[in-house]
């Protein structure tokens, strides 16, 4: 991260590291506590809380980064400190009926920037009016910070680069539209590509298998 950051005159401590620990046992979880790191990404709702529950320290901070359904939106306020996948206006009011009750949820949305039919989130050419709608509505207990993409599988480093560059591009559009408090954070880059990103913008970086290893397949 440091030297990614050096590469394109960016300072480090900018670009915050969330490492994703999902399937990964609590002990892991309390290595890398050892080691300083407080962010954590999951996403599941079971195996978060599961793990929250056995490791309860105050100063980590729980990000929700999975596809996560309208039905499920009640276990997040409470639970988690960031949701990076907020894609309709459903899903935003029944996060903030669940979060009237708890300090604010700070949101991402999450933008399919490639066109990806294999990814879930916003289409870019919809974001403005998606956004003017969710703040005309007013849901009390979500704070609006800014954009989250997954790159495609299979892209090239050049269309990575690309589709990060353009997430980045559609967040700054958005702050001039909306105002920049909603748009500060871009969650984008993962274990293979948070260099590119962070080159391209990032402020948030997903990464699991460098720093925990191959990931089983599922935890029961």
């Amino acid at each position: 991260m440091q030297r990614a950051a050096a590469l394109c005159g960016r300072n480090p401590d900018n670009v915050r590291l969330i490492a994703v620990s999902k399937y990964m046992p609590e002990d892991y979880i309390r290595q890398a506590m050892l080691a300083g790191q407080h962010c954590f990404g999951e996403n599941t709702i079971q195996e978060a809380q599961s793990k929250q529950a056995l490791i309860d320290d105050p100063a980590n901070e729980w990000h929700f980064i999975g596809h996560l359904q309208s039905n499920k939106a009640k276990f997040i306020p409470g639970n988690f400190d960031w949701l990076h996948t907020l894609d309709s206006l459903k899903l935003a009011k029944k996060l903030s009926t669940a979060a009237v009750s708890t300090s604010a949820l700070r949101v991402l949305l999450q933008v399919n920037i490639s066109g990806d039919p294999d990814k879930s989130g916003l289409p870019a050419t919809g974001l403005f009016q998606f956004v003017d709608d969710l703040l005309g509505a007013g849901f009390i207990g979500l704070d609006l910070r800014g954009l989250m993409t997954i790159g495609r599988r299979d892209a090239t480093p050049t269309r990575r680069r690309s589709d990060f560059s353009a997430l980045y591009e559609l967040g700054q559009q958005c702050a001039a539209r909306f105002g920049a408090e909603h748009f500060c954070e871009y969650s984008m880059g993962m274990s293979a590509d948070f260099e590119d990103a962070i080159a391209e913008g990032a402020t948030m970086i997903r990464v699991g298998s460098a720093i925990f290893g191959p990931r089983p397949s599922a935890r029961p």
